[in-house]
């Protein structure tokens, strides 16, 4: 019989075959490494519960997962200890390690409680995760009364030093997990029987039916009539699942095979058809009216941000994205050059003060603000106004100004095949300046440079290695803002 982990069930449950190819493929699950952002998941999971731990300071951790953890576990079980991290049971062919379990003295019982480093509850997933302990610890005969999700308090402001009650949420949700309790053995047997197989399951994985950024990690294996660019990548298609799955069971999964009375959106029909008759759609006059909103100087900007899970500053609450950089390229005259400015913190404290007096010193009082996808820098203008009231005129002054390149293509007056339906920096840039690309730099996202940021203040590591990856975020920056430039003049040559 295969041991079943608590992973296993949540993998089994969001597609099974990829469950399956984990347990008996490994060379197939882990053919691809973990991104450096999927790793940032992990080690984020694992701060969170660290600090969760000490909502409970005379909590006992087991190590390993071993039978040797096992009996450790049921060895503090028998004397009742009040509170284990990582308490590992199995039985019947399933395996957990729980977060937390504590012994209640008065009602003679056990809570549940597990930790998720988010700012709310997913139901789907969260809850799911409760049951099946609860579904195994009832095996073991260990009476579970109650059961809690331990997330972040996204309401928490940090004011001198971090406070660990207030940081998190304790929601009791006992009850919405009895009620999946019967509905989880049932499928944990499923899951069990399925995942028990010597063959491999034949057919289309579980997430056929989903869109694109919603695949499993073995997807093109077990889908191999799929294409690379097809019905999936349709915009926004994954919020029509039904749809989806007619087609796979129609085996229409190339956008030549959709019918002709396929129901799409506009914006949907626009990306199809650019596809399907190489043609590229431009509405001149439409660009153009966009192009004449913006007065000079023009400042191109980007800021790079990031989001910590635990607050590191006063002002701050959970994920609140931290801006520690950004870049500009100023144009003064429709013909001109531009001329770049840049703002980089490189040391421990909060950036916010250094990098609005940066801004103020590089960015005039009159003249547009170009970004991509303004909610973004809005957003982080808004909210460096709040920590620091003496600069809000100043960033209200940048939010009036502001406009998003991005409309031109949002809005549908560009669209080219080979954006894919997509509209981000990344999406356009190849396709208008196939010249200018990322791949020659060694941070490509903005994943990666929220990453090496965190790594260069956190002083762990040589100077050495601090000044080449202070390097590599102001080359990633300062591409961003060249592009948006390159862009801008594409389009105004077009329209003339």
């Amino acid at each position: 019989m295969f041991t079943i982990s608590k992973t296993d069930y949540l993998i089994f449950r969001e597609c099974r075959k990829n469950a399956w190819l984990k347990m008996h493929r490994e060379d197939i699950f882990y053919k691809s490494e973990l991104s450096e952002f999927d790793k940032a998941i992990i080690e984020t999971g694992n701060v969170v519960e660290s600090y969760a731990r000490k909502l409970f300071p005379n909590g006992i951790l087991i190590e390993g997962r071993d039978s040797a953890a096992q009996n450790i576990t049921l060895a503090h079980i028998a004397k009742k200890t009040s509170v284990l991290f990582q308490p590992v049971f199995q039985k019947d062919g399933f395996l957990a390690a729980l977060d937390i379990l504590e012994f209640n003295a008065k009602t003679q019982g056990y809570f549940l409680y597990e930790v998720k480093a988010s700012n709310d509850v997913k139901e789907d997933t969260h809850l799911s995760d409760l049951a099946f302990q609860w579904v195994l610890l009832e095996k073991m005969g260990i009476g579970i009364q109650r059961a809690h999700i331990i997330h972040l308090n996204s309401d928490y402001v940090r004011v001198g030093a971090l406070n660990v009650q207030k940081l998190f949420n304790v929601e009791d949700v006992t009850d919405a997990v009895k009620e999946l309790l019967p509905h989880t053995e049932t499928e944990m047997e499923i899951a069990q029987q399925y995942l028990s197989q010597e063959r491999e399951p034949a057919g289309h994985c579980d997430c056929i039916s989903k869109g694109r950024s919603r695949h499993c990690s073995t997807f093109a294996y077990s889908n191999p009539d799929v294409p690379q660019y097809g019905v999936h990548d349709i915009a926004r298609i994954g919020s029509s699942k039904a749809k989806l799955a007619d087609w796979a069971n129609d085996g229409i999964f190339c956008l030549e095979d959709l019918p002709d009375d396929a129901e799409l959106s506009s914006i949907q029909t626009n990306q199809v058809d650019a596809y399907l008759n190489n043609r590229v759609l431009i509405r001149k006059p439409e660009i153009a009216d966009e192009l004449q909103k913006l007065k000079f100087p023009i400042y191109f900007l980007d800021y790079e941000t990031c989001p910590a899970a635990i607050p590191r500053f006063d002002g701050f609450s959970p994920y609140q994205q931290i801006p520690f950089q950004y870049s500009l390229h100023v144009l003064d005259t429709i013909g001109g050059t531009p001329r770049h400015e840049e703002f980089l913190s490189t040391t421990p404290g909060d950036p916010s003060e250094a990098m609005i007096a940066s801004l103020q010193k590089h960015i005039g009082e009159v003249g547009s603000v170009v970004v991509w996808s303004k909610k973004f820098e809005c957003t982080i203008n808004q909210e460096l106004g709040e920590r620091i009231p003496a600069a809000k005129t100043f960033l209200d002054s940048l939010n009036g100004r502001v406009y998003d390149l991005m409309d031109v293509f949002s809005k549908q007056h560009f669209v080219h095949k080979d954006f894919k339906g997509g509209t981000s920096i990344k999406d356009v840039l190849p396709v208008l300046a196939p010249e200018l690309s990322y791949k020659d730099l060694a941070i490509q996202e903005g994943g990666t440079a929220s990453q090496s940021w965190d790594k260069i203040t956190s002083g762990q590591i040589a100077q050495t290695e601090k000044n080449q990856i202070a390097r590599d975020l102001k080359l990633y920056c300062e591409r961003d803002t060249y592009a948006m430039y390159v862009i801008w003049r594409y389009l105004q040559d077009l329209v003339g």
